[in-house]
């Protein structure tokens, strides 16, 4: 079975790389969706108690990006590269973790699945 939970943050970037407007310093309301999957547990009926959930993604990812300047924590900070760093910083302390899926807007989104490492 799979879980998800949306957060949501703000930043700002630029892309050095992007030859139009975004190379420009402009922000955005990102959405977050975190997926993990496994089996419920017999006792609590849940994969994993959605509190808990909040609790990591806080720490390991909201804590860092929210109301960040995302150049200074990487080079070119695309929806591909921010998915990936968001990947990076929970597997290894969130089981089951399937799936991250950032919005940039609310009509583009990008869905990693650690497919590259």
């Amino acid at each position: 079975m799979r879980i998800r939970r949306s957060f949501r943050f703000e930043a700002a970037h630029v892309l050095p790389r992007h030859p139009g407007r975004c190379r420009r310093l402009h922000g955005h309301g990102y959405e977050l969706r975190v997926t993990v999957r496994g089996a419920v547990d017999p006792a609590s009926g849940m994969v994993m108690d959605f509190g808990d959930l909040q609790g990591i993604v806080r720490e390991h990812v909201l804590e860092r990006l929210d109301h960040a300047h995302l150049n200074d924590i990487m080079a070119n900070p695309t929806a591909e590269e921010i998915a990936r760093w968001i990947w990076k910083a929970l597997s290894p302390v969130l089981v089951g973790l399937e799936e991250v899926e950032l919005f940039e807007t609310p009509d583009c989104a990008v869905v990693y699945r650690g497919e590259d490492g």
